[in-house]
């Protein structure tokens, strides 16, 4: 037990002594965004979309996901703000549905997201994609040991109940809201 526990001690000492984030210049960051841009419009997977707000900034996007098929949330489409940091990829994205979306993960109020690659799991690998890939997943399979709603992450397992929150919280996205 005292390796497990000097295991854990020098990896935790590991964390809290690790280096700050290099610091980019806009350039790379808008280099590296223009390219995840491209690549969404280029493979977009089904049922997730992301773009600039408007042309003169990358660094704030508004995308789509659409729930999965086979889920309680298929057919319906939530709305979600991206902001990019200074120095991303090694700092996540802000991210919020601005959709309300009654979920287990999502704070009604606000639109906050718990996710773990959101927060303490970043990689500077991870892409939009993988963020909305990952965003839609959750949609369908959420997390209730981490609830930010603890009322959805009761209802879960009554999915008549949940639907109908769902219903009642959900506002269409509308062809000229942006």
């Amino acid at each position: 037990m005292d390796q497990v526990t000097s295991s854990l001690a020098a990896r935790s000492s590991q964390k809290s002594n690790a280096p700050a984030p290099p610091q980019q210049s806009a350039g790379s960051v808008t280099k590296r965004l223009g390219n995840e841009l491209m690549t969404l419009m280029m493979s977009a997977s089904p049922g997730i979309s992301a773009f600039p707000k408007n042309d003169g900034n990358l660094f704030e996007w508004v995308g789509t996901i659409e729930g999965p098929n086979e889920t309680i949330y298929a057919g319906l489409t939530f709305r979600i703000n991206i902001a990019f940091p200074s120095n991303y990829p090694y700092v996540a994205p802000a991210i919020k549905f601005e959709t309300p979306c009654f979920h287990p993960n999502v704070d009604i109020g606000s639109g906050a997201i718990c996710l773990d690659i959101l927060q303490d799991k970043w990689s500077a690998v991870y892409s939009v994609q993988t963020i909305l890939l990952s965003l839609q997943s959750l949609l369908g399979e959420p997390n209730n040991n981490s609830p930010l709603n603890s009322e959805a992450a009761s209802l879960w397992s009554k999915p008549q109940e949940f639907k109908a929150q769902i219903m009642r919280h959900y506002r269409p996205i509308s062809a000229d809201s942006s």
